[in-house]
């Protein structure tokens, strides 16, 4: 089918309508509709599903209950003692410390929900007073073998003053340096 050729001098009349032309973008001075009942429109650029709140959920106007102040206090000593262990070995004895303060402060806060929080400090705390606990018991036993068998004059020692091991020929009558 071909179209009649259109004069250009002519003016359009009423059997000449074109179907509206779509706007490629909305006219900015256009006034904008009331909001419609319910929900408030969200600001320009905002999706219109719920937002994601910032922080962690709870009750509204409740804050988060203290840290109770001995969990903190279990957390630094086991850190220290264990940090320390390594470093120079006197803080192992923090280990014992940490440990005790870290489970009476752990029984306080499940003790009362609600009034402290801080129950995974405290158990740090006394996770970290095991672990240094147990290196103090290794060593003390180390140090007790070591003193044993200096007692009993069973170890030998090479020139250099390195532990060399044990001297089988220690009590034996016919021995001669």
């Amino acid at each position: 089918m071909t179209q009649p050729p259109v004069d250009p001098s002519r003016t359009p009349g009423p059997g000449d309508e074109q179907p509206p032309q779509p706007q490629p973008y909305p006219n900015p001075y256009e006034p904008v509709p009331p909001p419609s009942y319910g929900q408030p429109q969200p600001p320009y650029g905002q999706p219109t599903y719920g937002q994601p709140g910032y922080g962690y959920g709870g009750a509204p106007g409740l804050a988060p209950a203290p840290d109770h102040p001995r969990a903190t206090t279990a957390l630094v000593l086991g850190l220290v003692g264990l940090v320390g262990t390594f470093a120079c070995g006197l803080p192992v004895l923090l280990g014992p410390v940490a440990w005790w303060i870290g489970a009476k402060a752990r029984g306080e806060i499940d003790a009362s929900p609600g009034r402290y929080g801080g129950r995974g400090q405290a158990t740090a705390g006394m996770i970290l007073g095991i672990i240094t606990t147990v290196l103090l018991v290794l060593s003390l036993a180390l140090l007790a073998l070591l003193v044993f068998l200096a007692a009993t004059d069973n170890i030998h020692y090479v020139s250099d003053g390195v532990l060399g091991g044990l001297d089988r020929t220690a009590g034996r009558a016919d021995y001669r340096p």
